[in-house]
């Protein structure tokens, strides 16, 4: 079953916890420069522009959902009914 990280990019700070915390590496703050090997994340006025989920390597573990300190990430697609993970 497909899952589906959705996060609130409004209230988003750009801290980076649950790219850290993704144990499938699924999760990116979006790059400015693309060609070098560090990350520069993007962050205006303290919220993140962009977070890119790799949907294709999302396991559905929801350990990003914990790590946000701001309960900004949910999960859905988890288990039968479909419900929001919950952590």
């Amino acid at each position: 079953m497909a899952f589906s990280v959705h996060v609130n990019i409004n209230r988003c700070t750009g801290c980076g916890n649950c790219v850290v915390s993704c144990p499938v590496n699924a999760l990116e703050l979006y790059t400015l420069d693309p060609v070098t090997k560090e990350k520069i994340y993007q962050v205006v006025d303290g919220k993140s522009v962009s977070l890119d989920v790799k949907k294709e390597l999302c396991a559905g573990c929801g350990v990003c959902v914990g790590a946000c300190p701001y309960k900004v990430i949910t999960l859905s697609g988890r288990g039968e009914s479909g419900s929001p993970v919950t952590v």
